[in-house]
């Protein structure tokens, strides 16, 4: 399983996820996540850059990881047209190094414009049918396209890859997992999930990449970490479908009042204990997936990178030399 970085656009302002693109390629992470938000979770979080300039900027700072949109929404906020177009410029400046990952998205973000935030159901529909749109216009040519959605006409991509970039899909429950399946190049998701994994490969009919996220949070002690997880990320705790129709920061820093420091400490791994990010790294080793990536969250960056580059990604490149594994999946 290769390990990336999971670069939180909510948490850092663009020029300090730039500057953690650097840390990560220098300490040995094979890939990058970057969020796409309008929106950060909470005001503690206190960030939302335009990925797209984020990414732009990551061409020209990074030489080697693969650089994937984790994930963006083309359904609302943004036309699946332009979405292309923003992709299309991506993957040049990144020379092959860029896939675009893509979901249903959350009321957070795409409500801004003031339009009906759909069901969940009709948000899968559009997805599909954005994917659809973003392929149809990295072909190349003068393209239309007349849908129950979204409407294209005459419209043409000029700056296209020679390949165009792959397509992950993010999934959350059996229906995201089975769209995903049937229109992605890949599957994306944010937990652990063998279940979903299995759904996800028994339903592809072909080699998938199957690429995961989780977050930890490095500290000198396990007390302070969980607090600066529960000052920044309490939103990790949320059950069901809150995390989608929740349309403000506010919001959800209502709904976290009944999430405890505990209930965070029991979620991600906390503090100095190396252990702890083995074991939830192997969690996602375990459950299949191709390739994690891993956020950090708060101040200590550095001590996260240091820490990483010289404990962590050793032992696990020593431990999978030991017990090497058939690829399940794609590695693009």
């Amino acid at each position: 399983m290769k390990i990336g970085y999971f670069l939180s656009s909510e948490e850092f302002a663009p020029k300090e996820l730039v500057r953690q693109a650097r840390m990560a390629e220098e300490a040995g992470f094979d890939g990058l996540w970057i969020s796409d938000h309008f929106h950060p979770w909470n005001d503690e979080q206190g960030h939302s850059g335009f990925v797209w300039s984020t990414i732009g900027a990551l061409s020209e700072a990074t030489s080697r990881m693969k650089v994937t949109s984790a994930v963006t929404c083309p359904t609302v906020r943004i036309h699946p047209a332009i979405i292309a177009q923003a992709a299309a410029t991506s993957a040049l400046l990144l020379e092959g190094r860029f896939v675009l990952g893509l979901g249903s998205g959350e009321a957070l973000n795409e409500h801004i414009l003031g339009d009906r935030w759909p069901q969940a159901d009709e948000r899968l529909e559009m997805l599909e049918e954005a994917v659809e749109v973003i392929r149809l216009l990295w072909r190349g040519g003068m393209q239309s396209h007349r849908g129950r959605h979204y409407t294209v006409e005459k419209a043409r991509i000029y700056d296209l890859p020679r390949e165009p970039p792959a397509i992950l899909i993010s999934g959350f429950g059996p229906k995201s997992t089975r769209l995903a399946a049937r229109i992605g190049d890949g599957f994306c998701t944010v937990a652990p999930a063998k279940d979903a994994v299995e759904s996800f490969r028994s339903e592809a009919h072909a080699e998938k990449l199957v690429a995961g996220g989780m977050k930890v949070c490095l500290g000198p002690d396990e007390a302070s970490a969980r607090a600066t997880a529960h000052r920044l990320w309490p939103n990790e705790s949320l059950p069901g479908e809150l995390s989608q129709i929740l349309p403000t920061p506010a919001h959800f820093e209502q709904a976290v009042e009944l999430v405890s420091e505990e209930m965070i400490g029991e979620e991600l791994p906390c503090g100095p204990d190396l252990e702890a990010h083995f074991e939830q790294i192997r969690r996602y080793e375990d459950a299949g997936f191709d390739e994690l990536y891993i956020q950090q969250i708060g101040p200590e960056q550095e001590r996260f990178f240091e820490t990483y580059a010289n404990e962590v990604l050793p032992r696990l490149s020593e431990e999978a030399r030991r017990e090497p594994a058939a690829s399940t999946g794609s590695a693009y």
